[in-house]
């Protein structure tokens, strides 16, 4: 089952007794949970009748203990269990690929549960909540192993990564939800410095929506508050390159050097960024649209706003400039290569260089 088709259930009013969310993706998680619990109880009707509980530290069979008893004060009830993977048996046979969790030593769990799903009590709703596995990679052979122990659950969720394209979609959703105003570049740096983070995407737009209030939020705001995109301090770097504005240039380098940022990073981003102009420069590109459409039929996935930022560059400088930009990036690079360089002297003298050019 997918979140949409759960969400759309839940709308519906019909929530499952026992039901399970599947995967490392935390922002359908967050969904799918807070949708369970306002479809059966009230805000009213929370206190008391909302149970937590971590599988980390708690057995299964004392979730369902709980499950089975009758309150005296509230006729509904939302019991939720996270950290679900921690109630498969852990033994060396168990761990191989394709064993079955419930012949493994623990039977009992699985048992158990297998016996409360066919009667589940009236008016609760249990939600399992494995979160620890993603469905990519090694990590699918336990997502898969998790759902096998889990398999008397008929209604299981699997909360599966957004694609690069998904995550940039939602980020616009979410925007305009958030009456956000977005400057140049900014939601597809947002996109690429947070690796398509859903979760993500959906915490820091909220804390750009209170930081920058009803003015637009620039890629300067985006460097500021939220940490680790140091990505997207990159692009600003690379627009001020671009725009050839050496005193900016100079500023941006020193907050790259205070965040502590691997600089060699820094000046692979700035060759890439240079290749391109000098590519879109030999093809005769004259406008974003054209750059865009050129790299995309080469196999080149690119924004709107980084077609923009090779067209700046490409149009602030001459091919034999962006020529020698390159040259420049090569011996920095070298540089910084080199026996106990001084990484920061090594990049502000090719600002200098690059920009007095």
């Amino acid at each position: 089952m997918t979140p949409a088709q759960f969400l759309s259930r839940l709308k519906r009013g019909d929530v499952p007794p026992v039901s399970l969310l599947l995967g490392s993706e935390s922002y359908e998680r967050r969904r799918c949970r807070e949708a369970l619990i306002a479809a059966h109880l009230t805000e009213e009707e929370r206190d008391g009748a909302l149970t937590q509980y971590d599988l980390s530290e708690v057995e299964l069979s004392q979730v369902l203990d709980d499950a089975r008893s009758l309150s005296l004060f509230a006729s509904k009830r939302v019991i939720l269990a996270s950290s679900a993977e921690a109630a498969l048996p852990r033994t060396a046979k168990s761990d191989e690929d394709g064993e079955d969790p419930a012949s493994s030593g623990g039977g009992g769990g699985f048992k158990e549960l297998e016996a409360y799903v066919s009667s589940p009590t009236p008016g609760t709703a249990i939600l399992f909540e494995s979160s620890r596995f993603d469905w990519e990679g090694d990590d699918k052979k336990k997502n898969e192993r998790v759902r096998k122990f889990f398999a008397a659950v008929p209604d299981a969720v699997e909360l599966r990564r957004y694609s690069t394209d998904e995550a940039r979609v939602l980020l616009d959703q979410l925007a305009r939800q958030a009456k956000l105003s977005l400057g140049p570049g900014v939601a597809d740096a947002l996109s690429e410095s947070l690796g398509g983070d859903a979760g993500r995407i959906a915490v820091e737009l909220e804390k750009l929506s209170l930081f920058a209030g009803t003015a637009t939020v620039t890629l300067e705001h985006v460097a500021q508050l939220i940490p680790d995109a140091r990505e997207t301090t990159i692009f600003v770097l690379v627009s001020a390159l671009g725009r050839r504005d050496r005193t900016r240039s100079l500023g941006i380098l020193d907050t790259l050097c205070r965040d502590g940022e691997y600089l060699p990073l820094a000046l692979s981003f700035l060759s890439g960024q240079f290749r391109m102009a000098l590519i879109a420069k030999e093809a005769n590109l004259k406008s974003a649209g054209q750059v865009q459409g050129h790299f995309t039929k080469q196999g080149v996935p690119m924004w709107g706003s980084r077609a923009e930022q090779v067209t700046q560059t490409a149009t602030k400088f001459t091919k034999a400039q962006l020529e020698r930009g390159l040259k420049l990036i090569f011996a920095a690079d070298r540089d910084l290569r080199s026996a106990r360089p001084d990484d920061r002297i090594v990049m502000e003298r090719f600002v200098v260089e690059l920009t007095a050019a």
